[in-house]
């Protein structure tokens, strides 16, 4: 349970326009740093990126399949190789587990219920993989057994404080995808709500990613920055 009754809100802050990601890096790596010591309450930071292709610290040479086609980040956080970029909702998660509970794994499994109670609102079915990180839906329509990925999590922890997050696949270039093998997963495909036939706008996944978050992790309070 990560939701601490009579604790402080999460500040919930959405970033307008694009956001470079090395400032972003900078940014979520002094705010972990003012959580940790106390001066700063935890944060959800939601953002949208120019293309890009970002390596975690699994990231495998040969994932790499287009290694020209976006700028190349290498990141710390845990996973390979992800994609993002317009149309994407971007989370940055900065939360402290040190009041929420020490455990890495319940963590990363709370942020997959919040993904799948977000995709929910949409008539989704948002399904996790023993094997496999992230949030995944069924694909029928692709033939028997096909299923997609919609979201995907990587994240790092210093102090027991958590930060870099999940993504959320809403409306982006799915073609951008093919210049990595996303997550170094082999033989599934990448999707999207509006692929998926639902025209949701940005703003009406930020509300259910909201009211998701609220039941999993507690309340939070919104931010202009």
């Amino acid at each position: 349970m990560y939701a601490i009754p009579g604790s402080p809100p999460v500040e919930w802050r959405i970033e307008p326009g694009l956001t470079a990601y090395e400032p972003a890096v900078a940014f979520m790596e002094e705010r972990v740093a003012a959580i940790a010591e106390g001066r700063q309450p935890e944060l959800v930071w939601l953002v949208e990126h120019p293309p890009l292709y970002t390596a975690g610290t699994s990231a495998d040479e040969s994932d790499l399949v287009e290694p020209d086609r976006f700028p190349v980040y290498r990141t710390g956080r845990g996973g390979q190789y992800t994609y993002h970029g317009p149309g994407q909702r971007v989370a940055y998660v900065m939360l402290d587990l040190e009041r929420r509970g020490k455990d890495i794994r319940a963590f990363v499994a709370a942020l997959e219920r919040w993904l799948i109670g977000a995709l929910a609102a949409f008539n989704v079915r948002g399904e996790r993989r023993e094997d496999r990180v992230g949030v995944w839906v069924r694909r029928p329509d692709k033939g028997d057994g096909a299923e997609d990925k919609i979201a995907a999590i990587g994240i790092r922890v210093r102090r027991w404080v958590t930060f870099h997050g999940i993504s959320l696949n809403v409306e982006p270039d799915l073609s951008h995808f093919a210049g990595i093998v996303p997550c170094g997963i082999r033989g599934h495909g990448v999707t999207s709500l509006v692929d998926l036939g639902l025209p949701v706008a940005m703003e009406d996944a930020d509300g259910a990613l909201k009211a998701s978050f609220i039941e999993v992790f507690g309340p939070c309070t919104v931010s202009s920055g």
